[in-house]
C-alpha cells in the first residue's frame, strides 16, 4: 500500500457531480485549504437564491468557500498563492483555468474527467456517451495543461452503461466513481509512483453544448438514435414533441421489435397488432397498448412509456393514453 502523505489541497468544483470527490478527500485526511465554486445563481420561478451543491458540501464540514466571478484578477491570483497548495483538484467547476493557476502548485493541477479520453473532451462528456449509444465510458484522472481537456493522462477506470442507462442515472454512478478514484491515484501521483501519458490528440472528439433545442424530436430519425436522444437528454433539458399544437415531453421509451409486414410488434413477449401502412408518416401513433407506439424513419417502432403534458406532472403513457382519447394513427408534429 502508498504511502500517502497529507497534502494542502485547493478544490474546484461545482455541482452534484463533484461532491463525492471532495468528500473523498476530506475523509482520506487532505488538508482542504479551499473550495472554490461558481457564485451562487437564481433559480426557479421563485428567483429563489441557490447555493452551488459544492458549496453547501464544503460549509457542511467547515471549509472556506471561495466564488470569484473570474480567475483573471490579481486579487484572485494573490489570494490562491497565499493558499500555497500543493495539488489543486479541480472537477466540474465551470471555468477555465489560467495559465498561471495551472502552474501554480508542486503536483499540478488534477482534473478528474467523465470520459475515456482523447473521447468526449468538453463540458458534456456523459451526455454524448448516452447520446451516440455508447456501451462503455469511465473517469480520466488527467494532470492539466493549458487546452481544454488536453493534458496528460494519470488513470483511467472504465466503467459499462447499462442498457437503458439515462444521462441522470450514468451522471450519478459516474460521481460516484470518481470519489472512488481520486484518492488512490492522487497518492500514487504525488508519490511518483505513475508517469503521466500524453493523449493522442488525432484520436481526440469534442462535445459541443447542449441546448434545450436538441430535445425537439425528428422522428424521422432511426427509432434507435431518438432512444438514445431520450436517454441523453433526461434529466435536462428533456425530449419533445407537439401533439395538437401543445408540447409534450418524453421522458422514457425503447425500441420494440416489430413485424412491419404482418402489422405486429412485440410488447414484453406479447404480440401486439400495429396501425401501419404504405402510407404511414414517421410520427404516427401505431399502438396503444403498454403506451404509445410510435413509427419511426426506418421504420422500426419506439414504445413511449412516460411523458409530460404542457404545465403538468409527468406520468405513465398509458395514463396518458386514457386521459387524451389519444387514438391510432394521430401524428406527432411541430408547434404549428
Amino acid at each position: 500500500m502508498s504511502n500517502q502523505k497529507q497534502l494542502r489541497v485547493v478544490f474546484m468544483g461545482t455541482p452534484d457531480f463533484s461532491v463525492p470527490t471532495l468528500e473523498a478527500l476530506i475523509k482520506a485526511g487532505h488538508s482542504i485549504v479551499g473550495v472554490y465554486c461558481q457564485p451562487d445563481k437564481q433559480k426557479g420561478r421563485g428567483k429563489q437564491v441557490q447555493m452551488p451543491p459544492v458549496k453547501v458540501a464544503a460549509l457542511e464540514h467547515n471549509l472556506p468557500v471561495y466564488q470569484p466571478v473570474t480567475l483573471r484578477d490579481e486579487q484572485v491570483q494573490a489570494e490562491l498563492e497565499a493558499l500555497k497548495p500543493d495539488v489543486i483538484v479541480v472537477i466540474a467547476y465551470g471555468k477555465i483555468l489560467p495559465p498561471w493557476l495551472i502552474r501554480l502548485p508542486q503536483y499540478g493541477c488534477i482534473n478528474v474527467h467523465a470520459s475515456i479520453l482523447p473521447n468526449y473532451r468538453g463540458a458534456a462528456p456523459i451526455h454524448y456517451a448516452i447520446l451516440n449509444g455508447d456501451t462503455k465510458t469511465g473517469v480520466t484522472i488527467m494532470h492539466m495543461d493549458d487546452g481544454l481537456d488536453t493534458g496528460d493522462i494519470i488513470d483511467i477506470v472504465e466503467a459499462d452503461i447499462l442498457p437503458g442507462e439515462t444521462t441522470g442515472q450514468l451522471f450519478e454512478r459516474m460521481a460516484v466513481l470518481g470519489g472512488e478514484t481520486i484518492v488512490p491515484v492522487l497518492t500514487r501521483w504525488v508519490n511518483r509512483e505513475i508517469v503521466a501519458t500524453p493523449q493522442d490528440d488525432t484520436m481526440a472528439t469534442h462535445t459541443a453544448k447542449i441546448t434545450k433545442e436538441m430535445g425537439q424530436i425528428n422522428w424521422s430519425k432511426p427509432a434507435q438514435e431518438i432512444v438514445n436522444l431520450i436517454r441523453g437528454l433526461n434529466p435536462a433539458p428533456g425530449c419533445y414533441t407537439y401533439l395538437d399544437g401543445k408540447r409534450l415531453k418524453i421522458w422514457s421509451g425503447e425500441v420494440v421489435p416489430s413485424d412491419t409486414t404482418h402489422c405486429l410488434i412485440d410488447i414484453r413477449g406479447k404480440h401486439v397488432p400495429i396501425a401501419i401502412s404504405a402510407t404511414t408518416v414517421p410520427g404516427t401513433i401505431v399502438s396503444k397498448i403498454d403506451g404509445l407506439g410510435v413509427f419511426c424513419g426506418d421504420g422500426n417502432i419506439i414504445l413511449l412509456t412516460e411523458v409530460q403534458p404542457e404545465n403538468k406532472k409527468r406520468i405513465s403513457a398509458t395514463d396518458f393514453i386514457n386521459g387524451h382519447q389519444i387514438k391510432e394513427g394521430i401524428v406527432f408534429g411541430d408547434s404549428n
